[in-house]
């Protein structure tokens, strides 16, 4: 993660309230196998701090211990709600902003994060003194929710560069722009080893490769943080890193955000382990707990790696981060009631919005002993040692600290030339026949593709807010578009620049660039069924194969957060870049492309971090899963790529056919198919008090009112009753007003497996406004599941006008799905799609409710 905001699919139904709590339940059982584990020397302990922390433990109430283990988003606290409850740590969640504004000023931010420290020196008692706040961003690629800062390509460019030094400096120019704005922690680096890149985060992912992973572990943690054991460490101009997401992230099967990572521990340990005993001996202080499973258990919940590994064979002296709101997938969890989390090892939930709950909740376990008071001194000793090494009870308030304030800072010449140096280093060269590039500046240069003169395309997610998609080219001053450095570097070598979008001309040009590539998104609205790159939308193969018969050299630059399956594109165009997610500083894409006398000229030195797939289904590793990952189904190796040194023999035309096995073919339109929900749509479970992202074989609503548990045949839904429980297929919010006017409808394929006793709805959601009434648009569907055969698979197609004339607006829908009950009921779900009726009766509309 880091701060995610989980979609809000029912905001008015999802009330904020306590549940009752249940008991965990039994954990699978998992191999247990420490010696698998490098074991870490006994952690240095510095005498003075740990006196320090002692005092201040031993004069804290347990309110005022159980405030310190809590991290709440600053879109649901105020400074003074902080001086009452005296929370450890507030964040600024994925969309959250001063002010609710995510292009807010730099001068805001600082305002922000002023108001909270200081909120946080008067939240104290007169039996200690007082104990400063950490503030936490996702700075991931530099400080992209602040306007006007440096955006660094993203973890999977930088990779490419395989350049540890360049990490580190990355490291040290991100956190002098963080701590401008008086933030202290970042929530980076990620060093997720992705071996399925349908994985929706694999963009941030340094590589496959786990030695390549752990390298950039220590040089980023070292760059943010400084160097360990010199002056440098946590001085002025660096902020806290938090090495994320442990463990096993990058490996969940099929690639599903959130997922299980089914692997032996030896994989575990040497793959998906690699980067933290680089990253703990390079002085990081903080780790942050993943929301995947591994082998069945949910790492919030897992006892053997949180603590007995990470904490006592790897000799993690710091604490542990939750994930936004994680805490809640643990079985018998809410996100506002979680021992199983804090017993388990995790020493500071992320509740964003859950906050106060939580704490009263956890204040009441520890009173009734259900949490040990052992295991919250453990917590808060962490805490209170990290906020002391990183020297926070020295630093003044952000206003007057010498390292911020200086906004001169925030996109300086040295940082974009930094940024652009990056983008040079990480690109990679997949083709180039007959010495296509480089290419003349004193030249015709046609540039074509939406994404050329569009840095929201360059940046991707997680850049301004969560998703990063809807950013104009305003949104990054002082920044360069692709088209805008290739601009730049023709009319300095003489020749002439024309953007087209569509690729068409008047004047046959020299050459062409053609850049396209995947849109912004971020964690697990970035999933994917397979790695054919745009099945349904073939605008720039079109302008490729246009440019191509025209007998116009063309080159293919493709944005991209991994590796796809683009053969099509490839065999359509003379030289092809893979030039990952620049960020912010596109001329660093021209200073490679273009060659001419009298300028520094420079070549393709990025080489694969990943294996580039040879087929629309990802590459495989060995049975092992071990560190060196013998792969299978690689077009393109890891450590691949060309350069102005290697031949320039036109290259054998490549196989167009993508080879997905049936079974995983969608048809367009489908939410839900072949047993599983199609990426990236996700499943939610709720009811009164909450809801869940639905990422196990099985899933309970927070208080058990429904229930998802995957099949064979599909997922069955349980609803128990009494209070109504709510079972969602979401993602991204889209615009279903063309598909209601091509007589679209629903398709539900269900089997009843027990028939309804309540009134069944089911409907869609969107975003403001609502879709007809605050719960939705929502149609009776009690006779259709009531008369149905139980046992016996059926259909049932609802057209989108009968939401329309239910009160619907669909530009803005969000939960094409929703069915809700409040009494027992049971369905089996095999297939949702939208889909054109072609011949039949004409479906009537059902009752609105």
């Amino acid at each position: 993660m880091s701060s995610c905001p989980v979609l809000t699919l029912a905001a008015a139904l999802l009330l904020l309230g306590s549940a009752a709590a249940s008991p965990p339940a039994a954990a699978p059982a998992v191999s247990v196998h420490p010696e698998l584990w490098p074991a870490a020397a006994p952690a240095a302990t510095d005498q003075a701090t740990e006196t320090f922390v002692e005092h201040l433990l031993a004069h804290m109430s347990l309110e005022e211990k159980v405030g310190q283990m809590i991290q709440a988003d600053i879109a649901s606290i105020s400074p003074a709600e902080l001086r009452a409850y005296k929370l450890g740590s507030v964040l600024a969640g994925g969309g959250a902003a001063p002010g609710g504004n995510v292009r807010a000023t730099a001068q805001a931010w600082l305002d922000l994060t002023d108001d909270f420290y200081r909120a946080s020196l008067t939240a104290t008692s007169a039996e200690h003194q007082p104990i400063p706040i950490l503030f936490g961003i996702d700075a991931v690629h530099g400080h992209a929710k602040v306007v006007g800062a440096t955006i660094f390509p993203h973890n999977v460019a930088l990779g490419a560069a395989h350049d540890p030094d360049l990490i580190g400096r990355i490291g040290r120019a991100t956190a002098e722009e963080v701590a401008a704005t008086g933030i202290d922690w970042t929530f980076a680096p990620t060093v997720a080893v992705a071996r399925d890149v349908r994985w929706g985060r694999s963009y941030e992912s340094y590589s496959e490769s786990p030695e390549l992973v752990a390298a950039y572990a220590a040089a980023m943690v070292s760059g943010l943080q400084g160097q360990r054991g010199t002056p440098q460490f946590m001085a002025p101009g660096h902020t806290l890193s938090s090495v994320k997401h442990f463990l096993g992230d990058g490996g969940t099967l099929g690639g599903r955000d959130q997922g299980d990572t089914d692997v032996p521990e030896a994989s575990l340990s040497a793959v998906h382990g690699a980067g933290y005993p680089a990253a703990i001996d390079a002085g990081a202080l903080i780790v942050m707990a993943s929301y995947n499973s591994w082998n069945g258990v949910k790492l919030h919940g897992n006892h053997y790696l949180l603590t007995d590994i990470l904490k006592g064979r790897l000799g993690f002296s710091g604490f542990v981060v939750g994930d936004w709101n994680a805490h809640e997938q643990v079985p018998g969890c809410t996100k506002f009631r979680c021992a199983a989390a804090i017993l388990a090892g995790v020493d500071m939930l992320m509740a964003p919005d859950g906050w106060r709950q939580l704490y009263k909740n956890t204040l009441a376990q520890v009173r009734s002993g259900e949490i040990p008071p052992a295991r919250i001194d453990d917590a808060v000793r962490r805490i209170l040692r990290v906020k002391t090494v990183a020297g926070l009870f020295k630093r003044p308030a952000p206003k007057d600290r010498s390292d911020a304030g200086d906004f001169k800072l925030l996109g300086s010449a040295a940082h974009r030339a930094l940024a652009r140096e990056a983008v040079r280093k990480s690109l990679v060269l997949l083709k180039n026949d007959h010495g296509t590039l480089p290419l003349n500046p004193h030249a015709k240069i046609l540039v074509a593709g939406d994404a050329a003169d569009s840095i929201g395309a360059q940046t991707g997610g997680w850049t301004i807010d969560w998703q990063g998609d809807h950013n104009s080219n305003a949104d990054f001053p002082g920044s360069t578009s692709i088209f805008g450095g290739i601009r730049a570097a023709v009319a300095a070598g003489g020749g002439s620049s024309v953007l087209s979008k569509d690729g068409r001309f008047t004047e046959k040009p020299d050459a062409a660039i053609v850049v396209f590539g995947e849109g912004p998104y971020a964690e697990f609205e970035g999933d994917r069924e397979n790695l054919e790159f745009s099945p349904h939308d073939s605008l720039a193969l079109e302008v490729l194969r246009r440019l191509h018969a025209d007998g116009v050299p063309t080159v293919a630059v493709f944005l991209s957060g991994r590796p796809l399956w683009v053969n099509r594109e490839i065999n359509a165009s003379d030289a092809f870049v893979a030039a990952w997610l620049p960020g912010s500083e596109g001329e660093g894409v021209a200073d490679v492309l273009f060659r001419s006398p009298g300028r520094e000229n420079y070549d393709f030195t990025g080489r694969l971090a990943f294996s580039w797939p040879e087929t629309a289904m990802p590459v495989t590793f060995d049975a092992a899963g071990n560190a060196a990952g013998n792969v299978s189904g690689a077009l393109f190796s890891r450590g691949w790529g060309l350069d102005y040194r290697s031949t320039s023999a036109k290259a054998p035309l490549l196989s167009e056919d993508p080879h997905i096995p049936p079974h995983w073919i969608a048809a367009p339109g489908s939410l839900f198919h072949a047993g599983h929900v199609v990426a990236p749509w996700s499943i939610f479970v709720a009811d009164d008090s909450a809801e869940v992202h639905f990422t196990t074989a099985r899933q309970e609503s927070p208080q058990r009112a429904v229930a998802v548990a995957s099949q064979r045949d599909g997922s069955a839904v349980v609803w128990a009753g009494p209070q109504a429980g709510l079972f969602t297929i979401s993602g991204r919010a889209g615009d279903m007003r063309p598909l209601a006017a091509r007589k679209l409808a629903i398709d539900l394929r269900y089997r009843v497996d027990r028939v309804p006793t309540q009134v069944v709805k089911i409907g869609l959601r969107c975003t403001e406004p609502k879709c007809g009434t605050p719960a939705g648009a929502m149609l009776d569907v009690t006779r259709v599941f009531g008369n149905a055969p139980p046992g016996k698979w059926q259909t049932l197609s609802i057209p989108l006008s009968c939401f329309v004339a239910a009160g619907a607006d669909l530009a803005q829908v969000v939960v094409p799905f929703a069915l809700e009950t409040s009494g027992p009921f049971g369905l089996t779900i095999s297939e949702v799609r939208l889909a054109e009726r072609t011949s039949g009766p004409k479906p009537k509309c059902l009752g609105t409710i």
